[in-house]
């Protein structure tokens, strides 16, 4: 859709023209968006009706899922490695055991990380009490 309404060629449906009323409402309510979001991502990626629909479906994914790690999308593997503090294999691998819930994924980075405090306390104890037995004997 473009400007001259007697061209209907698949190269005039393939571009949004935000000067007129009509395209910005049919491209709109098509995309399930606002005419302001509809506008800034062709001002973002250009006209084409493509480009623009693969970014508003890539901006509804990232709002969406905010709690959830989608292991498919490298930007967030990165982010969610970035925030735990881990490496992309060992989110992978923790994502595996615990599931794709950002906030399981936290409990059990938690739990483990517990687990090995208390683990390493009671090695410290042992080496303690070995320490005391050599020095009375």
């Amino acid at each position: 859709m473009a400007d001259n309404k007697a061209k209907r060629g698949g190269a005039d449906r393939a571009l949004i023209a935000l000067t007129e009323k009509y395209e910005v409402a049919y491209w709109s309510k098509k995309f399930k968006v606002t005419p302001a979001k509809l506008k800034y991502a062709v001002k973002k990626v250009g006209h084409s009706a493509r480009k623009v629909e693969e970014y508003i479906q890539l901006q509804k994914h990232r709002a969406a899922d905010k709690s959830r790690i989608a292991l498919s999308q490298p930007y967030e593997v990165r982010y969610w490695s970035k925030k735990f503090k881990i490496t992309p294999a060992r989110l992978k691998l923790v994502v595996g055991v615990a599931g794709h819930s950002s906030k399981k994924v936290e409990a059990y980075l938690a739990a483990q990380k517990a687990a090995k405090k208390k683990a390493a306390k009671k090695t410290v104890k042992k080496v303690k009490k070995t320490a005391k037995r050599k020095k009375t004997a």
